[in-house]
């Protein structure tokens, strides 16, 4: 391979890449806030659908965190609300139900680390248990719940309606 077709070749090569970068960046555009939306939708009405069922490894967290109400009325309808959330935004008329219902619910789920420390933590403030880390993914819940929230006023693709 002589010197004028080694600039050329490595063009080639960066300009395949970007092609298929292109490719990838327009799935992820088209599928990736739907892919998002469902993935909380699913994770909700999962997780949400144990309580009511008495299968849920949160319950006694939960138990032991609510001190105003009966855990056996409290989980099961904590599950219900959770199974609401999740269904809301399954459904893509109802995200904005589904949001609010899931900002009225999310502070609570960091309450263990209030008042439960020697629960969620093994080392407080940084060291958490697998109850704590349980708690923490949630600011992932609201992270991606307020990516979602942001597109209800956007008018929906074809293939979203």
């Amino acid at each position: 391979m002589d010197a004028e077709q080694l600039p050329r070749s490595r063009n080639d090569l960066v300009q395949r890449f970007e092609s298929f970068d292109a490719v990838i960046a327009g799935w992820m555009d088209r599928w990736g806030l739907r892919l998002l939306r469902y993935s909380i939708g699913i994770v909700f009405v999962w997780f949400g659908a144990l309580k009511p069922l008495g299968l849920s490894p949160a319950a006694e967290l939960v138990a032991n965190t609510v001190y105003v109400v009966s855990p056996e009325l409290f989980v099961p309808v904590l599950g219900i609300w959770e199974v609401l959330i999740g269904l809301c935004l399954l459904y893509r008329p109802l995200i904005r139900l589904g949001i609010l219902l899931l900002f009225v619910q999310m502070p609570g789920t960091f309450l263990p680390l209030l008042l439960l420390p020697e629960v969620t933590f093994v080392q407080f403030p940084y060291a958490l248990t697998i109850e704590g880390q349980y708690i923490i993914k949630n600011l992932v819940m609201i992270g991606a719940a307020l990516v979602v929230g942001a597109t209800v006023r956007a008018t929906p693709r074809f293939d979203e309606k």
